[in-house]
């Protein structure tokens, strides 16, 4: 199949999925690159919510896109930089703590089903609560390859393809970097604590979704 029929394809995909979505009371685009949902992401999320703080939830989708690396170039916003590895352990997790009072938090999902319910496994936690609750605003970046058909398929993505491939990104002493599957560990440095099923956005609107034609992050 050539580019351009995928291409095609993927966005009749992603059309119908922002339709199902749409119901689900989220507000969602369609970009057919990363550089259109940056470009739709200024303008009819940032420029809109105005927000005076932003934050973030674990997402390379958000740092590859290099909208992390421009809103902290801002002088006009506060950026609570939950990416900043280099804190001591009690800023780093007062800063995700921050982040949940934010007026705006940017982050992606781990997978969305045809039903139009976001699906996420955390670490933590702070990136599914930032979804569920707090920051005024939340913004989704998902591309095209977090699309599933149902939740046995999130599940299985996630279990054994997404944490995984963090856990080998993250340099993570769990049983999946050899194994390349989950075993349902009880590592210290398990990455996989609490599942959010998100079905709708209450507050409607609340949670703003780009589609990206494209295949980002894990």
């Amino acid at each position: 199949m050539s580019d351009a029929a995928l291409q095609t394809y993927w966005q009749g995909k992603l059309q119908t999925l922002q339709a199902v979505l749409e119901d689900n009371n989220f507000k969602v685009w369609v970009a057919d690159s990363v550089d259109q949902a940056k470009s739709i992401f200024w303008s009819n999320i940032f420029n809109q919510v105005k927000p005076q703080t932003v934050s973030f939830g674990g997402s390379m989708t958000v740092v590859g896109s290099g909208l992390y690396a421009e809103l902290k170039k801002r002088g006009d916003i506060q950026v609570i930089d939950t990416y900043d590895t280099s804190a001591p352990q009690d800023e780093f997790m007062e800063k995700r703590r921050q982040a949940l009072l934010s007026d705006l938090f940017i982050t992606s999902t781990n997978a969305v089903t045809k039903e139009g319910h976001l699906v996420n496994l955390d670490g933590l936690g702070n990136r599914v609560a930032g979804i569920t609750f707090g920051p005024k605003h939340v913004a989704l970046l998902i591309g095209r390859n977090k699309l599933v058909t149902d939740m046995d398929q999130a599940i299985e993505r996630i279990k054994d393809f997404t944490a995984p491939a963090n856990t080998i990104r993250l340099n993570k002493k769990t049983p999946c970097v050899k194994t390349f599957q989950c075993e349902d560990c009880s590592s210290p440095d398990r990455i996989c604590n609490t599942w959010a099923i998100t079905e709708k956005s209450n507050p409607p609107e609340r949670v703003k979704i780009i589609l990206i034609n494209d295949d980002l992050g894990y």
